[in-house]
C-alpha cells in the first residue's frame, strides 16, 4: 500500500471548501488554511480542499496529505468535480497527494471515464487517484479502472440516489469494504461522531468529514431552525 494512503488508515481527513458565494469564501485565500491549522490541531491526518489557491496555501503550511479537488461546471456533464484534464493539470502542478474526481456512471460530455482515466494514468503514472462514487456498481467499476481510494462521496447526490438515506449509506460502506480489495473512504452526511463511529465498524479505511465541522453556515442554520 502506497505510504501516503497508509498515513491515512484508521484516521480523519477533514474537508476545509468555500465555494464563491459563501461566507468564508476569498479569492486570495486564507481562510481554508486556517480551517485546515484548527482540523490537524484537532486530530485530522489529512485535508481534503477544493481549488489551487487553497490547495497551494494547506501544502505550504502544513506536512499532511491533501485531496485535491477543483468543483467546475461545464454543460453536458453531470459531473463538476475535476472533471476534465484540465482541473487535473492544475491540481498535480499544486502538489495535490491524492485527486479526487467524479467517477459516477452519468453521462458525460466527451470522453468516457474509463477513457478519462487512461488519460491521466498514461500523463501522470504516479499520481493517487480517488472516485467520489454513488453506487456499489460504481465502486466495483473504480476498482476495474484502478483508482487508489474509493469514495461514497456521491451517494444521495445523483438522480438515481438522491433521497437513499437521510444520513450517510452504512450499507454501501459495507458493501464496498467486502467487494472490493481498495481502501474505502466514507464520505458525505456523516454528521455527528457516532456517524463516524459506526463508518468505521463497517471496515473502512479512512473517512472525510466537511460540513459538520467546517461549514459554520450550515451549522448554524441547524441550531438557528429550532429557534424559529
Amino acid at each position: 500500500m502506497h505510504p501516503t494512503i497508509e498515513r491515512l488508515k484508521g484516521k480523519l481527513i477533514i474537508s476545509c471548501q468555500a465555494l464563491p458565494g459563501e461566507p468564508l469564501y476569498r479569492e486570495e485565500g486564507g481562510v481554508m488554511v486556517l480551517m485546515a491549522k484548527a482540523a490537524i490541531e484537532a486530530g485530522a491526518v489529512g485535508i481534503r480542499a477544493q481549488g489551487v489557491t487553497d490547495i497551494a496555501q494547506i501544502k505550504e503550511a502544513f506536512d499532511v496529505p491533501v485531496i485535491g479537488i477543483i468543483k467546475r461546471a461545464y454543460p453536458g456533464y453531470g459531473s463538476y468535480i475535476t472533471a476534465t484534464m484540465q482541473e487535473v493539470d492544475e491540481l498535480v502542478a499544486v502538489g495535490s497527494d491524492i485527486i479526487a474526481l467524479d467517477a459516477t456512471l452519468r453521462e458525460r460530455a466527451g470522453e468516457t471515464l474509463d477513457e478519462f482515466i487512461a488519460q491521466i494514468k498514461a500523463k501522470y503514472p504516479n499520481q493517487l487517484l480517488m472516485a467520489d462514487i454513488s453506487t456499489l456498481e460504481e465502486g466495483l467499476n473504480a476498482e476495474r479502472l484502478g483508482f487508489d481510494l474509493i469514495g461514497t462521496t456521491m451517494n444521495g447526490y445523483t438522480p438515481y440516489t438522491e433521497g437513499q438515506t437521510t444520513g450517510p449509506n452504512f450499507e454501501l460502506m459495507k458493501a464496498l469494504v467486502e467487494q472490493t480489495h481498495t481502501p474505502i473512504v466514507a464520505e458525505g452526511k456523516i454528521h455527528t461522531p457516532e456517524d463516524l463511529a459506526t463508518a468505521f465498524a463497517q471496515g473502512i479505511h479512512t473517512a472525510v468529514v466537511g460540513g459538520a465541522i467546517t461549514r459554520p453556515l450550515e451549522i448554524a442554520k441547524r441550531f438557528v431552525s429550532v429557534v424559529n
